[in-house]
């Protein structure tokens, strides 16, 4: 079965020009115009990744990212960004919104579909099995859900992967660019700024349940996570 993609954009060209993009690649694309025709789209059937326009009429892509973040239906669909902002900061608002990637406009059918295939096969192909258990945090890998204690926490795809890899490689310290090859992919080009984004959101998720020094930041070398409090 084709993978459908939900294309978000309201400027009819850039829409029909994505939708021809995303056919070429094999994938069903489904076309919306704003944040309601999307939400309609979500509801009548959940896309398996978001193209998800920056600047939308009404409630804005960032606003959008966010509502679906917080949706259990739509939290663990993989959202790319299309925007003309290519500024570092906009970048890490786009991140810190939930979103998994961004491609700054113009850009070329074929950097899209680089994209995309990138960002699917993260989220599933490379998607971790089994379950492990790190003090008080437990992944059921067969379920994808992560709990500390009893409580289950609301965390996102990329948030999942990176938690996943810090507790089966736990007390060892990862640089950004080792973390980016583990969790990215080495053949996808991610700033190291982007691990820094994920970190503090994960940190905030588990924050609530008291975890977020288990992920400690080693000065000069970069990240560690132990059960075990700094000394």
């Amino acid at each position: 079965m084709q993978k459908r993609i939900l294309i978000v954009e309201d400027e009819a060209a850039i829409r029909d020009m994505v939708a021809f993009a995303v056919r070429k690649g094999e994938y069903e694309p489904v076309l919306a115009a704003d944040a309601r025709e999307a939400q309609a789209a979500v509801a009548d059937r959940v896309p398996d990744l978001i193209l998800l326009d920056w600047m939308l009429p009404g409630t804005s892509g960032i606003e959008l990212a966010r509502r679906w973040r917080k949706d259990q239906i739509t939290r663990d669909v993989p959202i790319i960004m299309l925007t003309a902002r290519g500024e570092e900061n906009d970048r890490v608002n786009g991140l810190e919104a939930g979103v998994d990637d961004y491609v700054v406009k113009p850009f070329s059918a074929r950097e899209l579909l680089a994209r995309i295939r990138a960002v699917l096969r993260r989220s599933s192909d490379d998607e971790p099995d089994g379950s492990v258990e790190v003090g008080r945090l437990r992944i059921d890998g067969a379920g994808h859900r992560v709990y500390a204690g009893d409580q289950q926490l609301q965390i996102g795809p990329t948030e999942y992967r990176l938690l996943h890899f810090f507790m089966t490689h736990a007390e060892r310290v990862y640089s950004r660019s080792q973390l980016l090859d583990h969790i990215w992919g080495g053949n996808v080009y991610v700033e190291e700024r982007t691990v820094d984004v994920h970190i503090r959101r994960l940190r905030k998720t588990l924050t609530p349940f008291g975890a977020e020094d288990m992920i400690q930041t080693v000065r000069g070398a970069g990240y560690r996570f132990s059960a075990s409090p700094i000394g």
